[in-house]
């Protein structure tokens, strides 16, 4: 994932809406949003290559996602997988916040990411980039290849247009209208993260299209007060060409 807008209790019917742009190298082998043969409580897409995922959603409601951190210079090769922090907080039952007291260890050996976790009663962020676990009040948030809610343009712009779209649930048009916003912003108000200008700019966009990299997926997950979950995925192919739509409707059961 590289770019996460939540609200968070912030609609009178939708305590949690997530409008979400995964960008990821073509090449790289995935299966599209299905709940799991392996672990049939987990509705998700899954990465092929290391096993793990960056986004999902239990029958029971628990919700893990996560972007990387962008820092070329830091990262190390062999470092355990980070998918498999959102795949074991959705196979399991621990509260949000024990369970990320729990993978701290886990954690500091992987490349740096931002994870976000909720099991319906609360919502917490981390990052082995950022300081200690934190607990979520009522909000808008956006997380990219940076930190929580960093400054970043398509943050910003994010978080922005994912508070208007609110208006107009339960249709998610604009929810995927703002996912595609492929606009590239402005050289002075790219962050510095260790690659390529080029690169800045490339990604400065909330959909990243280019030959070999870019938006593989785009997902919208409502869950409902009443306990109602949608979760629509749609896929992308080399090109920005359209693939598979993807939707999921289901009630979420008690734990």
């Amino acid at each position: 994932m590289c770019l996460i807008l939540v609200a968070w209790r912030v609609h009178p019917d939708y305590p949690l809406v997530v409008a979400a742009n995964r960008d990821e190298f073509f090449a790289r082998p995935t299966a599209p949003a299905a709940f799991w043969k392996d672990a049939p409580q987990i509705l998700a897409g899954r990465d092929l290559e290391a096993g793990g995922t960056w986004m999902g959603i239990t029958r029971t409601g628990r919700f893990a996602a996560l972007t990387n951190y962008r820092d070329p210079a830091q990262n190390r090769s062999g470092a355990p997988s980070r998918g498999a922090l959102v795949t074991d907080f959705l196979a399991g039952d621990e509260t949000p916040q024990a369970y990320l007291e729990r993978i701290k260890a886990y954690g500091s050996e992987c490349n740096g990411y931002n994870l976000l976790v909720s099991d319906g009663e609360t919502l917490w962020w981390s990052s082995n980039m950022g300081g200690e676990p934190r607990q979520l009040s009522a909000g808008v948030y956006g997380v990219s290849n940076h930190l929580l809610d960093s400054p970043w343009p398509k943050v910003g712009a994010g978080k922005t247009a994912l508070a208007q779209a609110l208006d107009g649930l339960p249709a998610d048009a604009a929810l995927f209208r703002l996912l595609l916003d492929d606009g590239i912003h402005p050289d002075e108000n790219l962050p510095q993260t260790g690659v390529p200008l080029e690169w800045e700019r490339l990604l400065s966009s909330a959909f990243v299209k280019s030959p070999g990299y870019g938006t593989r997926g785009s997902t919208v997950l409502c869950v409902g007060q009443d306990g109602w979950a949608s979760f629509d995925e749609q896929t992308w192919l080399p090109g920005a060409q359209r693939g598979e739509r993807l939707r999921y409707r289901f009630t979420l059961s008690a734990p």
